[in-house]
């Protein structure tokens, strides 16, 4: 079976246009990916509403913002679970929605995040990039390899002490993008005939991986902040803005079929809420030295997240 075309001038709202038109340069990458966790933050602040879901500019603001097509009416109560009181009226507060959260909105414009922002707007390019179907695949085939790697570097021995609550979550991607790739190669095997015989693992992918397993395997126990904002970042993003790709590269590129990379086994907000009351447990017990070290890795997770996002723009691919 295949489209058409495979090849879509994108015309979209402005939240998805910030994302497409990263290029590879480090700055426009923390870009892109900023606009995927604004709205995961967001999400975990705001109260449930019965509204669609909106993009606000920011894919890992995503992370940080919310509406309701994306969330059932009771995540709001549960994701603020890590700021609750206890029998004695004293209250806890949450380490992501201040200390996280701000370390992200500084990497945000004015556009981004008409409140917090702090980043320089960069402008617009003249011309929509024309996204193609090979550079979707190399933007799972990248994505697969860096969900692999999380997925490795957290069953670590030296590790696991600290980051069995992150194991086994249900926010797994590996698997399902497994699928994915497979479905998409017999389903398009002419528009992906360069895919047919290796799939390659390009520059933004690899690189961003090898930093996370160097974090991990070199760092040890010292760099479990470090690691687990690379961790949350970029697995709520995906949950958040990185749906809102999805759906826009559903509807242009796949006859709006939705992949597997876009479903999870369980109710996702259910999964987001425990992994989050699970980070904040964690951030409890961290010294200073250790929240900052957290904090500061926020704009490193936003290049590589970004990095990859940026395949969507034409970045460089291997095939």
């Amino acid at each position: 079976m295949t489209t058409s075309t495979t090849a879509v001038s994108i015309s979209l709202p402005m939240a998805f246009t910030l994302i497409l038109t990263v290029l590879l340069r480090p700055q426009q990458s923390v870009e892109a990916f900023t606009s995927l966790t604004t709205t995961s933050y967001r999400i975990l602040q705001e109260k449930p509403s019965s509204t669609a879901f909106v993009v606000s500019s920011n894919p890992i603001a995503a992370t940080y913002t919310r509406t309701n097509s994306f969330s059932s009416s009771s995540s709001s109560s549960s994701c603020k679970a890590s700021t609750t009181s206890t029998s004695s009226e004293t209250t806890t507060t949450s380490f992501i929605d201040t200390e996280l959260r701000g370390a992200a909105m500084k990497l945000h414009t004015r556009a981004q995040a008409p409140k917090e922002g702090q980043a320089i707007e960069k402008p617009a390019p003249k011309q929509p990039y024309v996204t193609q179907l090979s550079d979707y695949f190399q933007f799972l085939i990248d994505s697969r390899f860096v969900y692999q790697t999380f997925e490795e570097v957290l069953k670590l021995p030296d590790l696991l002490e600290e980051t069995s609550p992150f194991v086994n979550t249900g926010l797994e991607r590996s698997s399902p993008l497994d699928a994915d790739i497979d479905f998409l190669l017999k389903e398009y095997p002419e528009e992906l005939k360069d895919f047919a015989n290796a799939q390659e693992v390009g520059p933004a992918g690899r690189e961003y991986a090898d930093l996370i397993r160097r974090i991990a395997v070199e760092g040890g126990k010292e760099r479990v902040p470090e690691l687990m904002c690379h961790y949350y970042n970029h697995y709520f993003a995906h949950t958040a803005g990185g749906r809102m790709i999805g759906k826009q590269m559903s509807a242009l590129l796949l006859n709006k079929k939705t992949l597997e990379f876009y479903k999870w086994d369980e109710d996702i907000n259910k999964i987001k809420t425990t992994v989050k009351n699970s980070f904040e447990e964690m951030a409890a017990k961290w010294t200073r030295e250790q929240k900052d070290m957290c904090v500061d890795a926020t704009a490193a997770a936003f290049r590589g997240g970004g990095s990859i996002n940026a395949y969507l723009r034409g970045g460089s691919s291997p095939h």
